[in-house]
Order: C-alpha cells, then sequence, then structure tokens
C-alpha cells in the first residue's frame, strides 16, 4: 500500500496550516493587551463564546485518541464504544446545569483552587500533583504517540519526525494562551468534521465496492448501502450492550455503561477536569451553559466520524482486504492491531481528500495537544509556583512560568511516547489508567458541592485511597471489569469520607462548605429545550442498537 502525500494533498494541508496559524495570529495581536494577565492567558478573559467554547471542547477532546483508539475499537467492539461519545453528551448536561454555576459563583479559575478554597491546601497540592502527572505521563504522552503514528502511516514520514513536528506545532499555538486556542479550536472542529466525514464517505463506499454490488464510483447510494451492509455482515458490532458471553465484555461490562460506573468517568472527565472545564470558567454561565450544549449536539454526531470507519475496515478485513496492512507487533508477537484501521483507511483516499482527512486527524491532535498543554501549565502556575516557590510573583512572572512550562511539558511526552509503542487499544489504556484517579476525584468533587459536612480530612483520605484501592482490586479481582472497578472504588471512598466527616464534630457548622441555593440551578428555555432535544436522541440510540 502506498504511504505518501501527493502535491495536492500538501496543497491542501498546507491551506489548513495557513488559515489555523493565520487565524491564530490575527486573534493573538486583535486581543492582547500590553502586559498579558493571568486571567487572560490561562482563560481568555472571558472573551471566548458559546460557540467558540462548545467547538472548544470538542477539539481538545477529540484527539488521536478517538480518530485512532476508538476507531480501533470500533473494528473490535463496534458501535458499542461509541457509549463513550454518547454518554458524554447526557454528562456535558449534567455538568452545565450543576457543576458551572458553583464553579462560576466562586470563580474558579482551576481545579486545585476549588479544592483549596472547599477544603484545604494539602488536598489541593495532593491533587494539583495527581493531575500534573497524569496529564504529563499519560494523556499528553499518549495524544502524542497516537498521533505520531497515524501521521507516520499516513505520510511515509518517521515516526520521530512527525512527534517531533506535532508537538512543535502545538506549542505554537498554545504559547499564545487559552484565547487563541479557543478561537482556533472553531477552525480545527471544522476540519475535523469535514475531513472525519469525507473518511466515513469514503469507508462505506469502500464496502459497498467490495463487499456488496456498488460500481467503482464513490456516491451517497453507494454510502447508504455500505451502511446496510455494515449491520448485515457485522450484526454483532450493533449492539450497545454486551452480556458477560461476549469477549468485549471487560472493557465495556452490560448495563453499567449507562447507570455504573460510565458516570465516574464521565463526569469526572467533563466536571472535575481543568483540561475541559477551562474552556468555560471564563464566560458567564449563560454563555459557558450554551457552549456546553452546543459541544453536547457535536457529541452525538462523533461515533459517525470514528466508530463507523473502524467497523467498515473490520468488515473489509474480514471479506480479505488489508490482511498484511493491520498485522502489527505486540509484545514480541505478530497480530491482528486495531490501532491500525482508521491510518489504513486514510491511505486509501484519493488526492486531495487524503490532505483533507491529514488535516483533520492533525487538527485533532494539535488542539488536544494545545490545550492539554495549556492545562499543565494553568495548574503548575497557579497552584504550585505562585503557592510554593514565587508567592508575590507577578502577572507577567507567571505568564512566563506557564510558557516554560508548556514547551517542558511537550518536551518529556516525546521522550516518553515511544515506550508506548507496544499498546494494543490506545484508547482502553488511556480510559483504564486514568480510572486509577477518576473515582477519588469525583467523590472529593461531589461531596465537595453538595455535602456541608465533608471535611478537609475525608477529602485527603479519599485522595490517598484512590490509586491503592485501584491497584489492590485490579490484582485482587482480575475478573472485574474496570468500569465496574471504578465504581467500587467511588463507593468505599464516599463511604470512607462520610465516616470521617461524621466522626468529626466541628463538621456540623463547616466554614469551608459551600453556599448553594436552588436559584443558581434555573435554566433558560433555549437551553431546556436542547437539553430535551439530546435526551430524546440518545433514548432513540439506545432503543434502536440495545
Amino acid at each position: 500500500m502506498e504511504h505518501k502525500l501527493l502535491n495536492l494533498d500538501y496543497f491542501v494541508f498546507a491551506i489548513y496550516f495557513v488559515i489555523v496559524a493565520g487565524y491564530g495570529y490575527y486573534i493573538y495581536n486583535r486581543k492582547k493587551k500590553a502586559s498579558a494577565d493571568t486571567k487572560d492567558f490561562f482563560l481568555a478573559e472571558g472573551s471566548l463564546t458559546w460557540w467558540a467554547i462548545g467547538a472548544s471542547l470538542i477539539a481538545s477532546n477529540i484527539s488521536a485518541e478517538q480518530f485512532i483508539g476508538m476507531s480501533g475499537s470500533g473494528f473490535k467492539m463496534g458501535l458499542a464504544i461509541s457509549t463513550y461519545e454518547w454518554m458524554a453528551a447526557a454528562t456535558l448536561l449534567v455538568v452545565a446545569i450543576f457543576f458551572l454555576p458553583i464553579y462560576l459563583k466562586n470563580k474558579i479559575y482551576t481545579m486545585p483552587q476549588f479544592l483549596l478554597q472547599r477544603y484545604d491546601s494539602r488536598v489541593s497540592t495532593v491533587m494539583a500533583v495527581f493531575w500534573l502527572l497524569l496529564y504529563v505521563f499519560v494523556n499528553l504522552t499518549s495524544i502524542l504517540y497516537l498521533g505520531a503514528l497515524a501521521v507516520s502511516t499516513i505520510s511515509g514520514f518517521s515516526f520521530t519526525a512527525c512527534m517531533i513536528g506535532l508537538a512543535i506545532f502545538a506549542v505554537i499555538i498554545t504559547l499564545g494562551g487559552m484565547k487563541v486556542i479557543g478561537f482556533t479550536d472553531v477552525i480545527q472542529v471544522f476540519f475535523l468534521i469535514l475531513g472525519g466525514l469525507a473518511t466515513t464517505y469514503l469507508a462505506l463506499n469502500l464496502v459497498s465496492q467490495n463487499v456488496g454490488t456498488g460500481g467503482d464510483s464513490y456516491s451517497i447510494n453507494g454510502m447508504m448501502e455500505g451502511l446496510g451492509l455494515l449491520r448485515q455482515k457485522a450484526p454483532e458490532h450493533f449492539h450497545m450492550i454486551f452480556d458477560k458471553s461476549n469477549e468485549n465484555y471487560m472493557e465495556l461490562p452490560g448495563l453499567a455503561v449507562l447507570i455504573g460506573g460510565m458516570w465516574i468517568v464521565n463526569l469526572n472527565y467533563w466536571g472535575c477536569n481543568q483540561y475541559i472545564t477551562q474552556r468555560a470558567l471564563g464566560a458567564d454561565l449563560r454563555t459557558a451553559r450554551r457552549g456546553l450544549l452546543f459541544a453536547g449536539f457535536l457529541k452525538l454526531l462523533m461515533p459517525i466520524i470514528v466508530v463507523l470507519p473502524g467497523i467498515a475496515t473490520y468488515v473489509l478485513w474480514r471479506n480479505g482486504m488489508f490482511q498484511e496492512e493491520m498485522q502489527g507487533m505486540v509484545d514480541g508477537v505478530k497480530k491482528v492491531k486495531p490501532d491500525q484501521a482508521y491510518p489504513i483507511l486514510l491511505n486509501l483516499l484519493p488526492a486531495g481528500l487524503k490532505g483533507l482527512s491529514f488535516a483533520a486527524l492533525t487538527a485533532a491532535i494539535v488542539a488536544s495537544l494545545a490545550g492539554k498543554a495549556n492545562s499543565i501549565a494553568t495548574i503548575f502556575t497557579l497552584d504550585i509556583y505562585k503557592h510554593f516557590f514565587k508567592k508575590d510573583a507577578t502577572e507577567q512572572d507567571q505568564v512566563k512560568v506557564g510558557r516554560i512550562v508548556i514547551i517542558v511539558s511537550c518536551i518529556i511526552a516525546a521522550i516518553v511516547a515511544p515506550a508506548l509503542k507496544s499498546l494494543d487499544q490506545g484508547f482502553q489504556f488511556i480510559q483504564e489508567y486514568t480510572g486509577f484517579i477518576s473515582p477519588g476525584v469525583f467523590a472529593i468533587f461531589i461531596l465537595g458541592f453538595f455535602w456541608k459536612r465533608t471535611t478537609a480530612n475525608a477529602a485527603l483520605a479519599g485522595a490517598a485511597l484512590a490509586i491503592p484501592l485501584s491497584v489492590w482490586l485490579k490484582f485482587q479481582f482480575t475478573t472485574l471489569p474496570f468500569i465496574n472497578r471504578m465504581g467500587w472504588v467511588f463507593l468505599i471512598i464516599v463511604a470512607v469520607m462520610a465516616v470521617i466527616s461524621l466522626a468529626d464534630p466541628r463538621s456540623k457548622d463547616n466554614p469551608k462548605a459551600l453556599r448553594i441555593d436552588a436559584s443558581m440551578f434555573r435554566l433558560d428555555t433555549a437551553f431546556t429545550i436542547g437539553a430535551i432535544l439530546i435526551c430524546g436522541i440518545l433514548a432513540a440510540l439506545y432503543t434502536v442498537f440495545w
């Protein structure tokens, strides 16, 4: 198979690069002050519109881990992996209604800042260190690894060259601050969706041509025939809920994806995650809520772009195509490697369209790297540097340190990324290892929000328990799916925190408790209509694909 871009592809990619870089430079110059301050650099100074917030959320969330990792999971287990995307749409509504008002009323800029305000410096420091380690060594590293793998497969350039190029591109965008990231993400999402839909269109037409009755031409009819053939040739790939007899039950354990641990995965990611909530924290409540609603609608679309191509590749592979291309080395053994599915499809795109999809993939990778690096810089600067190293640091000092941290974190990720080459499914790796701290984080946040008696000692115990308890359950109960394990860890930590808080007589009149009233959670008509529409679409999808 040919692994290179043609002149037309380079031209299309160059247009994308010039538009993103040029628009980013324009935004930087139009909105910059004589001296940048921290709120301006880290939070965009409230200048992001609802559509910029929504687009930036999706651009930061959808990366190589979705395009490559989730498409690979689609190849292996089918439409069920879409539950991460579709349940995220419901989660965004919960975050918009209940979490955002609390953050914005308390003028929260970072997640550790919330923990400092609600608990104490011990809790905020411990969690800041946890987040920094997780963001650098799991998230940033895996995004860079999967991104470089995909770009290398498509372009034919070396893995190392692609990795360095992506890191440099991301650093350039990130150094402009949150407002540049936010507005350039709108363009990134445009390329991401357009290129992603082009790949899906090609994949379904290929199924029609090679498995069905379609001719050599590409058409809407061929696409629709291909979609029908997917359900006909791989019906097992169109079940949303797995029972225990299914080989993929360990990754997606039955109803837990609807009423169990999946909620912890999503609520922690979308509601207690600096990387995500940072987009909304600089806006007013109405704008931030509409941004999250817009992101919810975009989330409904994502499986079409990232999961269907994986299922299409599976059907084509079953029909005799890509036998050699799907092989890879895993732990020294040659076997089928699902994460090869999406790059293989991109290599079949015609000239021009391949450049567009290449731009879409690059946009997704760079946007995620930029957003993650900005969050790392925000947490380190505001919660570590200013707190421990230089309490009287000026605004300019903090922005300078933030920029240094961005560069250093990307260098560390580039050094560590090659160590991930033995991965089978990158998306599942990210979910499982993020899940080692997610239950503890979510327990600390949810009790801190809504139970006034939760104490700092209880939160500290919850933070300390999360990783050891997760590791113990992982090795003690080897047949326990990691999503269920997260559910059990969450319940145990909540119980421990409740006991510690109730045992402290001072918790009855906790001065750190948040003051919450019902008026904070009132919704406007437009948001309510949008939320009802999203819930209706989700109900229909799960009914059809149960």
